[in-house]
């Protein structure tokens, strides 16, 4: 089949060079010989370079870094393209649903994903676990419990009556953890709070409270940690209130549609990556040490949350305008 298409280009190749021949020889001086040089032909082996560099399609929604943060993640896919020879597509979903929808798919081949989208899509559709990013030596990071710096609440407990912002329905620190502690003290969000919505990302969760557009959020522990070194008078605004135990950290993902070779490399190319200047200085910028190796066991403790509050599959059911 490729030597076919080879043999299709040069034949393509030559009825062009012909075609333009015969238009010189039309227009050239009848008297002149007509010369032909073969001393710059290409060997069927350079024509490969005339076919279609493969594309992987990854989504990039906030892992470590909140949406302003995205630059790291262009020169992350921008590094994986050139090690893996190939063109890579940033998709940008709205939220972790539609994400987990396109990797069964196999309409996004691998994505950055939180922890509860994984045990999801793990869990019903075989998502895969590739590496996962290690801060403070470990792959672990928290749901933060944060109000206006000027609020008196010191926990849960003082929000209730009070408005609120989870992420997704789906995250783990921004919907799942919080929805937990409600359920250990008998409440569900619909009767604790007075209302509550969802921002979809981290940062609108942090920048809605530090504007008191609501009185409390439950965000990622790493995307506040993030900008407080990289936006301070952004975070000062606000105060962390609670911290949940750890958890698995959000990981890079694959769809089980993805062929193993390529899976394979993408993984390489991650666990490798703090072994050179141009990969330390991309995590540099996403504030992590490197990407390790995690197991799917790292994410039980979601699972045991998502059981215990039983919440639907999209969350939507539960939002409450």
């Amino acid at each position: 089949m490729q030597l076919n298409r080879r043999i299709r280009t040069v034949v393509i190749i030559l009825a062009v060079a012909l075609a333009g021949l015969g238009a010189l020889a039309s227009c050239s001086d009848p008297e002149q010989p007509l010369s032909i040089r073969l001393d710059n032909l290409q060997s069927l082996d350079n024509l490969q370079s005339l076919e279609t560099t493969p594309t992987l399609t990854i989504s990039v929604g906030s892992m470590i870094t909140p949406q302003d943060g995205y630059i790291y993640y262009r020169k992350l896919l921008d590094y994986l393209a050139e090690q893996l020879g190939v063109s890579i597509k940033a998709q940008d979903p709205e939220n972790y649903d539609q994400v987990n929808r396109l990797l069964e798919s196999g309409e996004v081949d691998a994505a950055f994903v939180c922890g509860g989208p994984y045990v999801e899509g793990h869990d019903n559709f075989g998502l895969e676990l590739l590496a996962a990013p290690q801060v403070d030596g470990q792959p672990l990071y928290y749901s933060y419990l944060i109000v206006p710096a000027d609020s008196p609440a010191r926990g849960y407990a003082d929000l209730r009556g009070k408005t609120f912002a989870f992420a997704d329905p789906m995250s783990n620190s921004g919907k799942i953890a919080p929805s937990y502690i409600l359920a250990q003290m008998g409440e569900t969000p619909e009767a604790f709070f007075s209302s509550y919505l969802f921002t979809y990302a981290h940062d609108r969760s942090i920048l809605a409270v530090a504007n008191k557009l609501v009185d409390g959020a439950a965000v990622d522990s790493l995307i506040w940690e993030f900008i407080a070194h990289t936006e301070p008078n952004l975070t000062q605004r606000t105060k962390v209130i609670a911290k949940s135990a750890p958890f698995g950290i959000p990981p890079v993902v694959a769809s089980p549609n993805l062929d193993q070779a390529t899976k394979d490399k993408i993984k390489s190319v991650l666990l490798d990556l703090h072994n050179n200047s141009a990969g330390r200085d991309i995590l540099r910028g996403m504030r992590i040490e490197r990407f390790v190796e995690i197991t799917n066991d790292r994410y039980d403790s979601i699972r045991q949350m998502r059981q215990f509050t039983s919440p639907s599959p999209s969350g939507q059911k539960d939002r409450k305008q």
